[in-house]
């Protein structure tokens, strides 16, 4: 079919040669610069809370209380508390409000006012820019004379 001598049949070989070295070399080029570029890998906060739910057990009337959760940003990004809110008028809520960069940590405090008799159950509604988006916090216990 085809006719080729020697001469004919060394160009080809140092052709194709020549095309597989200059493959390797333009994907190892590839490889390098693919390594340079940031990550497309998407950035998350993520919430680490020491505990989430407190018991406060037997607590006086008239004596408010205070209970602390702290956490830690697990995640590769900033965490960042947007807000947070009681369910009730007889809680009050502090947070922290900068930023929390990965591996800090932050804390959420709640104050019961404790006015009346009885046992309670209070939540605290976390809202972060983490996946979950929002986290529920309790204390509960019982108000005693």
């Amino acid at each position: 079919m085809f006719n080729l001598n020697s001469n004919t049949m060394k160009k080809v070989l140092v052709i194709a040669f020549a095309v597989i070295v200059a493959g390797a070399a333009v994907a190892q080029s590839l490889v390098r610069n693919e390594k340079s570029l940031p990550s497309l890998t998407p950035r998350n906060a993520v919430f680490a809370w020491s505990l989430t739910t407190a018991d406060l057990g037997k607590i006086k009337v008239g004596k408010p209380v205070t209970q602390s959760f702290t956490f830690i940003n697990k995640g590769d990004a900033e965490l960042v508390i947007s807000s947070v809110k009681a369910s009730c008028g007889c809680t009050i809520a502090e947070y922290t409000k900068e930023p929390i960069p990965p591996g800090a940590q932050g804390s959420v405090k709640a104050t019961y006012n404790a006015a009346h008799v009885g046992t309670f159950n209070k939540t605290v509604t976390v809202n972060a820019n983490t996946e979950e988006g929002v986290v529920l916090l309790t204390i509960k216990g019982e108000v005693v004379e």
